[in-house]
């Protein structure tokens, strides 16, 4: 009995139908000393549905820096973005907030956040 295949191209919609409804990523980056911040917010502005990057340097050491990344578009490919921080030596550690949908939704205060 052979296995089934997935077809590829209902996956392939999926993810371009998920990947256009993305207008917010918050990212934890780790980048080696070299090449700056400077081009790595150059880099992912650059990638397909960012409109706008905030980069900020959360922690240095003698080798590696912690960036916190925001990316807002609409439509952004997330897969597009990691490949490219990646391609300059960065590690994407996690995805802190994502929003998606027709706009942007920010959060509201819960009781749990006391």
């Amino acid at each position: 009995m052979q296995g089934i295949v997935p077809d590829t191209k209902v996956l392939e919609r999926e993810h371009t139908v998920m990947s256009q409804s993305i207008r917010r990523l918050v990212l934890d980056v780790m980048k080696p000393q070299e090449p700056d911040i400077l081009e790595f917010a150059d880099t992912a502005a650059d990638c397909s549905g960012v409109e706008a990057v905030n980069v900020m340097l959360i922690e240095t050491d003698r080798k590696v820096q912690n960036l916190k990344f925001t990316v807002e578009g609409d439509g952004i490919d997330a897969t597009a973005l990691e490949e490219a921080l990646v391609d300059l030596g960065g590690t994407v550690h996690s995805i802190d907030q994502v929003v998606c949908g027709d706009r942007v939704v920010e959060q509201s205060g819960t009781p749990q956040d006391r």
